[in-house]
Parts: structure tokens; sequence; C-alpha cells
């Protein structure tokens, strides 16, 4: 992991179930001493603990070692405020629709910022029939190229993988697209202007 559990974060749960460090001591079945060092940031919990350490706080063992809860403030369900994670070792794409704390081979990933595409990621949409048809003009060796190509709808989300020495493109219903994505392997996330006819960037 390239985080690991916080004194602070361990107080504030603990107090929060309304238990004392002796208590939590008791269920861990440590010294209620470790437990004040691990608050106090003088030791920490060894790994063979953080899983019973989560269950007696009451939380996943990624919002301990993340350091904040996963609190669910989406309560009206909305696509377009989704959230996608690319982990940078083994290329595993992820998507949430709310707050989550993410993690893929043993990294905890940020959401990623879509930016627009700029001059070295032109792209154009196409509206064939019920189809938009994206192609992106961009290099596709095997150190630099499209990751992915997504569309998000208001009741979904549809992504299509490509890989390098591919082509960099797709299609997508357009019944109820939203936004469209891509990733580029080097630069990040992209996003692009949907129009009614030919959209060229």
């Amino acid at each position: 992991m390239n985080r690991y559990v916080t004194g602070p974060m361990i107080r504030r749960l603990r107090e929060a179930r309304g238990l004392t460090q002796l208590q939590l001591a008791e269920i861990l079945h440590v010294s209620d001493k470790a437990v004040s060092k691990w608050e106090t940031g003088r030791g920490y919990p060894d790994i063979t603990l953080i899983e019973p350490l989560a269950d007696a706080l009451g939380v996943s063992v990624m919002e301990l070692l993340a350091g904040e809860d996963v609190v669910n403030t989406n309560k009206s369900f909305n696509m377009l405020r989704m959230k996608l994670y690319v982990c940078p070792i083994c290329g595993n794409v992820i998507q949430s629709t709310g707050e989550a704390v993410i993690s893929c081979c043993g990294v905890t990933l940020p959401a990623l910022e879509a930016e627009p595409a700029d001059d070295r990621h032109p792209y154009q949409i196409e509206r064939i029939e019920d189809e938009y048809y994206v192609t992106i003009r961009h290099e596709m060796t095997r150190t630099h190229y499209i990751s992915f190509i997504a569309a998000v709808r208001d009741n979904g989300f549809e992504i299509r993988k490509l890989y390098p020495e591919g082509d960099a493109e797709a299609r997508f219903d357009i019944r109820r697209t939203k936004k469209l994505y891509f990733y580029c392997n080097q630069h990040g996330l992209f996003d692009m202007v949907i129009r009614d006819r030919v959209t060229r960037r």
C-alpha cells in the first residue's frame, strides 16, 4: 500500500463508536498502551491487525488506509457526476458513480480530472444514423496510445478498450449519450464536445 492508517483516524473512529482505548485493545487482543501509541503516532498497528481494526471501528480496510470516510452524498443518482480511475500498473479502468476509495495493485488511485482535448489529441465525432462514430488521430504504439474511449449516458456507462497498434475509434448509440471521454496513457483523460453534426477538434 502507498498509505498506512493514521493515529487521528483511529482515535476519531474509536470515539465515534463510543470505545475507550482499553475496550478497543481488548477486541484486538493488544494492550491499551499499544492503542495509545497508534493514536499519538508513536507506533503503527501491525499489518495483521488492519482487517480486525477496520472491523472494530466499523469501516472498510480501504477507508481506514485512505484516512477518510466514504460517505454517500450522491443521494440523487447522476451519471454525469461519475468518476474514472486508471491503474498506472496494470491499466485497469474503474468507474464509480459517487465518492469512493479505489485501490488497484496495492495503490490508492485518485479520480481522474478530464481536460478539453488539445492539439496533440485531435478527434472527430460523426453522427451516422443512430450512432456516434468517434475517431482520434493519435499514434497507437506500445508506449503511447489511446487506452479507451467511453460514453456516459444518463442511465449508464459504456467503454471501448483500445490496444496498441489498433485503431483509435469507437461507435456508441446516440440515445441518451451525454458525454464522451478518451484516455491517453501518457497525458490522461480528455472530454469531447458533442454537437449535432460532425465535431472536429
